[in-house]
C-alpha cells in the first residue's frame, strides 16, 4: 500500500462541489422518491457552499469524501443507510441530532469525529470560519445511500 500526504486545510486543491446532483441514482427524499423529484433545488441550496479536494488519497479500502464548507452553511437534514464518521480538520461543524426523540445538537471541532448511525437524521451548520473534514463509510461508496428530509432546502 502506498502512503500519501497532503494536508487538507491549506487551500490548495479545492474545487467547488459539483451542483448537478439532483439527479444521484443514491440520493432519495425521504418522503419517497428520488431526491430529482423533491420540490427541492440541489443546485440552489448547495451553490457556492461546499468545495471537495482534488489531493490523492489512493486507499481504496478507506471509503472517504474530504469536503471543505462555507462559514454558517447548513447542509440540509439527511441520513444514511450506514454508519457515518466525520473528522473535522479545521473550523467546526454544530451537529443537530435527535436522541430519544430529543434534538441535541454538538459541536465538533478540530481533531474530533462524530459518528452518526445509519438511519439517524441530522443537519450540520458550519461555524464562522467554515470547516474542513473528511467523512467516512465502513463500506465501499457504491453501498451509500443518502435519504433527505425536508429541512434546510431552496424549494422549486
Amino acid at each position: 500500500m502506498t502512503l500519501t500526504f497532503g494536508d487538507l486545510v491549506e487551500d490548495a486543491d479545492w474545487v467547488p462541489m459539483g451542483l448537478e446532483q439532483q439527479g444521484h441514482p443514491k440520493y432519495f427524499w425521504n418522503d419517497g422518491g428520488l431526491l430529482r423529484d423533491a420540490p427541492v433545488d440541489f443546485a440552489a441550496t448547495f451553490d457556492g457552499a461546499m468545495w471537495v479536494a482534488t489531493k490523492p488519497i489512493d486507499i481504496p479500502r478507506f471509503n472517504r469524501n474530504p469536503l471543505r464548507v462555507r462559514p454558517h452553511f447548513t447542509v440540509p437534514r439527511h441520513h444514511h443507510n450506514v454508519d457515518e464518521m466525520l473528522f473535522v480538520f479545521a473550523g467546526e461543524y454544530h451537529i443537530e441530532h435527535y436522541e430519544a426523540g430529543e434534538p441535541q445538537t454538538v459541536r465538533v471541532g478540530p481533531g474530533e469525529v462524530f459518528l452518526s448511525r445509519a438511519g439517524t437524521p441530522y443537519t450540520m451548520t458550519a461555524g464562522p470560519e467554515g470547516v474542513t473534514y473528511i467523512e467516512t463509510w465502513p463500506k465501499p461508496l457504491k453501498h451509500l445511500e443518502t435519504y433527505w428530509h425536508d429541512v434546510g432546502w431552496v424549494r422549486r
